[in-house]
């Protein structure tokens, strides 16, 4: 049996078709903001989405991203990367990664939510594909699958050059009642 080298050990990167597929790219920018029966009108866009885009929630001004696009189960983020955001071992800290590919798929999900449904995210994972020190990153979510209840989504992060760098997915359950209106 043939050993394999001990960096791909360390790695533990696997020729996978999914780790070899670019990221998935976005039709191009449109002002549409999301939930259902909307319009281009931001007015009726869903409360969540109207809250992130009059004020940066607290999370992004801590962190210093701002989610740039939102609607039709599709959302963008973005963050400028620097030493601010480093671990101990100098590189971008993995929990900002997962901040960012959080707050872009919690608002493609809000996006196809009714005025008065919320939603909790129920599990959230993260995939990490190579090293950032420096850039300005893009966190492209959507809703793959929507159901009546509960809906999973994707978000590719990627560098200002188009490198992957992280893959992140979440599921999320979707609140009625007086479980939304405490949201």
């Amino acid at each position: 049996m043939k050993q394999r080298s001990s960096r791909l050990a360390v790695c533990g990167r696997l020729p996978t078709r999914m780790a070899r597929q670019p990221p998935h790219k976005l039709p191009p920018e449109t002002k549409d903001t999301g939930g259902k029966g909307s319009s281009n009108n931001p007015e009726a866009a869903h409360p969540l989405v109207r809250k992130v885009l009059d004020a940066k929630p607290p999370i992004a001004e801590l962190i210093g991203f701002e989610v740039v696009q939102i609607g039709n189960g599709r959302a963008v983020g973005s963050l400028q990367a620097g030493p601010q955001h480093a671990n101990p071992m100098g590189t971008l800290h993995g929990g900002v990664l997962c901040d960012i590919a959080d707050a872009a798929m919690g608002m493609a999900f809000a996006s196809t939510l009714a005025p008065d449904e919320s939603f909790t995210t129920i599990a959230l994972s993260i995939s990490f594909f190579r090293p950032v020190w420096q850039a300005r990153l893009k966190a492209e979510a959507r809703v793959i699958n929507r159901g009546k209840s509960v809906g999973y989504l994707e978000c590719d992060v990627t560098d200002q050059d188009g490198k992957h760098i992280a893959r992140a997915n979440s599921t999320c359950f979707v609140l009625r009642g007086d479980s939304a209106k405490t949201r």
